[in-house]
């Protein structure tokens, strides 16, 4: 659960960050910037009109979503939609795609093409390809860095990454094809190094680099500097080299996004709350690696949430996976418990952890308990004569 929410976050912040190449091939990033001073005297293009309404596009969205795309002289619709036609593309699917992804429309049909062809590459067939462009149109109309993006994509194949989760690097994690192959390079080095200096045996070495990434491909975003100063950091509070291997596999590598001076507030923090050892610490740690990541103003406030519903915090100590529900999926849950009549500041708090699915498992099983005669064995049976 924590591993969703940090992805989540990552994907958003990230996404929103574009780098634009020098000769950019898809036209319109001055003019969203235009757009804001310049529509009153600039009008929408009557043919970019005409040509969206003949392949039923709703230009009410495009209008409110990106509407500077309808002030540019030269666009290229029906180029686009014959590309994704012959692709097996629908004409709903088509139709939608360009309403949510307006400056496809902008974009040169010859970028277009290189970019299918790239993504063709690690696509099963077109069928997966068109399914992928429909759910993520603005990382395929992403055109810029082609021949970047085209040697990343060569270097992960010869690191050994499946082509489905590339596929799924392109879709989710763009930004990373936009880091030139030399410094994503350096990168996997590093992390590399890094496994073998804690510890790390040769022969797991590339099934572990291949699941941090698989997991989480934005670890290709750090600097070199970051990864080694959160190492020394946590080797500074005392944790062995084995303990801050299940730490970064724990939390995929997000522990390197993490300034020293953040994990040591965490630390401090819930050293003060949980009156604990540096040791109690560590081990609380390693079974909940959120009272790392967590900043302390989110920790204080989980820790008040759950001492307002009457947990103390020594059931928190025993199960401080619970520090990483917010206060909101706390109190619903209590009270889904309640209903039961199940006092959850009396019992464990392992019935309250847990993912979504998790948590109603465990509610599942508590209710049907709860309806289920019990069975005496050794009462008399009442049978009538």
């Amino acid at each position: 659960m924590l591993w969703t929410s940090l992805l989540r976050s990552q994907t958003y912040r990230l996404s929103s960050v574009r780098k634009i190449g020098p000769t950019p091939k898809c036209r319109p990033v001055l003019a969203c910037f235009l757009c804001a001073t310049d529509t009153q005297s600039r009008k929408e293009n009557k043919r970019t009109l005409e040509k969206l309404s003949q392949f039923s596009v709703d230009v009410r969205k495009i209008r409110r979503l990106k509407g500077w795309v309808l002030l540019e002289d030269d666009t290229y619709i029906e180029e686009i939609v014959t590309i994704l036609r012959e692709l097996g593309a629908g004409e709903i699917a088509i139709a939608s795609i360009l309403e949510r992804c307006p400056e496809a429309i902008v974009c040169s049909p010859t970028a277009v093409n290189a970019q299918k062809e790239l993504w063709r590459v690690v696509c099963r067939n077109e069928g997966e390809l068109v399914k992928l462009i429909e759910q993520f149109p603005d990382s395929f109309f992403t055109v810029q860095d082609q021949e970047n993006q085209k040697l990343n994509v060569e270097f992960f194949q010869e690191l050994g990454l499946k082509n489905v989760i590339i596929s799924r690097f392109l879709t989710t994690a763009p930004t990373i094809f936009q880091n030139p192959v030399e410094t994503n390079k350096q990168m996997i080095r590093v992390l590399q190094e890094s496994y073998l200096n804690l510890g790390g045996s040769e022969a797991n070495m590339n099934v572990w680099l291949l699941k941090l990434l698989s997991q989480n491909p934005f670890i290709l975003l750090n600097s070199s500097a970051s990864v080694k100063e959160t190492v020394e950091c946590l080797q500074e509070q005392s944790f062995t080299n084995s303990e801050i291997l299940q730490l970064l596999s724990r939390l995929k590598g997000f522990l390197f996004q993490l300034s020293p001076q953040s994990i040591q507030s965490s630390i401090s923090f819930s050293k003060n709350a949980f009156k604990c050892t540096d040791q109690d610490l560590r081990q609380l740690a390693l079974k909940c690696p959120a009272l790392l990541y967590y900043s302390v103003p989110v920790l204080k406030e989980r820790i008040q949430g759950l001492r307002k519903e009457g947990i103390s915090i020594h059931q928190i100590r025993e199960s401080p996976m619970v520090l990483e529900l917010t206060p909101q999926i706390v109190q619903y849950r209590i009270r889904k418990l309640n209903s039961l009549g199940y006092r959850i500041k009396d019992g464990h708090l392992a019935n309250l952890s847990g993912t979504k699915s998790e948590f109603e498992a465990s509610f599942g099983k508590i209710q049907a308990k709860k309806g289920r005669p019990v069975f005496n064995p050794v009462a008399p049976l009442n049978v009538d004569d």
